[in-house]
């Protein structure tokens, strides 16, 4: 197998002359590359194997795995105060080097060696939620199945891993009861499917002609990502719309948990659960603002003792009473 320095060996370059890379601001740099044998000895297939082993979920492996990459191209990572010293002084945020160190130390872990690690703490700060015109926008003009994508994970708020996880059996296609599957060892838990997503959903069954045991996307969470973002992109330059950039695939879960906290009352135990957290102070990091003006509100007009304790039981809100009728308003 070529590696990076044998590439050089092979072209006939000396490792110890100048080479022109770029920095860690982006700008290239010159500078004398002196690599040593000793740095390539990092076997992250073996560290990959370790952590498959250890009941590491796919996504956190593949992530360790380019972490570790990044660090065997510029450090010495048989030398731990090296990997420390590179990680202190790389220009980014405290949480990619509290990510670098875990990975690394991931990999400690896989060759049974004992290191200090350092620990890097974490600055909290928030995501605003998207409003929910610009998460209609992206929904309305995408295809079949990047719109039903969009629709569910506006409607349930579910980990992008765990919509990949869904089968057809999961979903009940006639209430719109979906049962998830909770990812990170949490527990699972039910969410319920709108109108619109519901009948999206039966023509994209029909149309991929599924069964009761097929998964409902033929993709890992990491694909789904790299999709939503070339998707995303390119409805933004083509309606010249930059803000769209700005949105996550995870903003759609941040939609949903800042708008059930506004429809709750402020219930952080009824959005923790939404979610799938077992810890409500994770459940904070999603919550944010959320304007009234923000909201779609459908009216509801109730004549019959039925059609009041109907709208009671789908947790619509009373607004008045006029002209012998009940009048409730529920969210679109």
């Amino acid at each position: 197998m070529v590696t990076h320095e044998n590439r050089f060996c092979l072209e006939g370059v000396c490792p110890s002359q100048f080479f022109i890379f770029p920095g860690q601001t982006g700008t290239a740099t010159s500078s004398p590359v002196d690599r040593t044998a000793s740095q390539s000895n990092m076997n992250i297939v073996n560290t990959m194997l370790w952590m498959k082993r250890n009941a590491y979920q796919e996504s956190t492996i593949a992530k360790v795995a380019k972490l570790l990459r990044h660090l065997k191209r510029n450090c010495n990572t048989t030398e731990p105060e090296e990997v420390k010293l590179y990680v202190s002084k790389k220009n980014c945020s405290d949480a990619h080097k509290e990510n670098l160190i875990e990975a690394y130390a991931c990999y400690m872990k896989s060759i049974n060696q004992e290191w200090e690690q350092p620990f890097y703490r974490r600055y909290s700060k928030k995501r605003k939620a998207p409003k929910e015109a610009l998460i209609d926008f992206l929904i309305n003009h995408a295809r079949l199945e990047m719109s039903l994508k969009l629709s569910m994970s506006k409607d349930l708020g579910e980990r992008p891993v765990e919509l990949t996880w869904l089968t057809v059996r999961d979903i009940d296609l006639s209430t719109g009861i979906v049962s998830i599957t909770g990812a990170k060892h949490t527990i699972g838990r039910e969410g319920k499917l709108k109108a619109k997503s519901l009948e999206l959903l039966k023509i994209y069954i029909k149309k991929k002609n599924l069964s009761s045991n097929s998964r409902l996307f033929n993709c890992k969470a990491r694909n789904l990502s790299d999709m939503y973002r070339h998707y995303r992109n390119r409805v933004a330059d083509e309606f010249n719309m930059s803000e769209l950039k700005q949105i996550q695939l995870y903003d759609f879960r941040r939609f949903k948990a800042s708008k059930e906290y506004k429809l709750s009352r402020h219930n952080l135990i009824h959005v923790s659960q939404i979610l799938g957290h077992k810890d409500t102070r994770m459940t904070e990091h999603y919550i944010s603002l959320f304007d009234e003006k923000d909201l779609t509100w459908i009216p509801v007009v109730c004549t019959t003792q039925e059609e009041i304790e109907q709208a009671i039981k789908d947790d619509c809100e009373f607004v008045c009473q006029a002209d012998g009728k009940t009048y409730f308003k529920k969210p679109a």
